[in-house]
């Protein structure tokens, strides 16, 4: 059989890219739309780990001489499942042996790390295991897309994945052929390696705080303003990973402070006064100098309700920025 990357790119060869679907065909939200032919990817990767077991040994392991694939993407595994799967293996045991490839020290997992898992979970000293030859290569690929196809793995795991596994392609062009992935899509998930790296401290910990649309207009924004970008993202970032402020107002709130601060670097030390207004009508105003930042709102206009909420809001905002 032909190797895992040309299998991929003739099952997923006649298969619409993303570029090719539109707009109303898809469901907008912040990850990164794919195309049909990640179904295609998957099911050529499962044939692989098919073909893989009936030609190879079964085996009764020790769990501890096992470790996990060392291209897998994922960073958060969910823990219920995990416990539903171990409840299933206590009561039936385990339906379908890991893959498992052979290594100096021990094994590696080929496929099956959550069966793994809930081994580990309860407890257990062994589990069944098919032994088996594979390339690193086919090891890197077949995590990627086992895992690529499943819904909760965030785009910035999956552009961990793809950053791993590129180099088995002859271009990114074929890569995101293989995978169903318009290249502007194979992109977007790439653009997480260059966020700061205070951000993708906060994703290694938390990889779905931002989508791939996120990611990629944040990065634009500190490209387009330099140092002023990413002192402006380190003000806005701890309001999106708190869930303050919604990923995708992120790029705009950097651009904003950006912008101020490009602008009037003493801002600090100067006097601004700026109007709002109910309506056509003069609300209230804002002055900011170095003595402090005042708002004034005319009588008539705040009402109960109004200071009520007001009065939540900067409660809740300096409980979050205590300092």
């Amino acid at each position: 059989m032909s190797n895992m990357r040309e299998q991929l790119l003739a099952k997923t060869a006649g298969i619409r890219k993303t570029s090719a679907i539109q707009q109303d065909e898809v469901k907008h939200n912040d990850r990164t739309q794919t195309a049909p032919g990640l179904a295609g990817a998957l099911a050529v990767a499962q044939l692989r780990v098919q073909e893989l077991e009936a030609s190879g040994v079964a085996s009764q392991l020790a769990v501890a001489d096992i470790v996990p694939n060392p291209w897998q993407p994922r960073r958060v595994f969910n823990e219920f499942k995990l416990t539903e799967l171990a409840e299933s293996i206590r009561e039936v045991g385990l339906m379908q042996p890991i893959v498992v490839r052979r290594t100096e020290s021990g094994y590696q997992i080929v496929a099956g790390e959550r069966r793994w898992r809930a081994h580990k979970m309860l407890g257990l000293d062994t589990i069944k295991a098919v032994v088996v030859g594979c390339s690193d290569a086919d090891m890197a690929v077949l995590a990627m897309v086992e895992n690529i196809s499943r819904d909760n793995l965030s785009d910035y795991e999956i552009g961990l994945s793809i950053r791993q596994v590129e180099k088995e392609f002859p271009s990114r062009a074929r890569l995101a052929e293989a995978l169903g992935l318009s290249r502007s899509g194979i992109y977007q998930f790439l653009s997480f390696e260059n966020l700061p790296d205070f951000i993708r401290m906060d994703l290694e910990l938390q990889p779905s705080l931002i989508g791939g649309n996120a990611a990629e207009a944040i990065v634009a924004t500190i490209r387009k303003y330099g140092e002023a970008g990413i002192e402006a993202a380190k003000d806005i970032w701890p309001l999106v990973s708190s869930g303050k402020l919604d990923q995708s107002k992120a790029s705009a709130a950097i651009k904003a402070l950006a912008t101020r601060q490009a602008v009037s670097p003493n801002a600090a030390s100067e006097r601004s006064i700026d109007k709002f207004f109910a309506g056509k009508e003069q609300a209230g105003s804002i002055t900011k100098d170095i003595n402090g930042f005042t708002v004034k709102i005319k009588a008539g206009v705040l009402t109960d309700a109004l200071e009520t909420q007001l009065r939540q809001l900067i409660s809740e905002t300096f409980q979050h920025h205590p300092k």
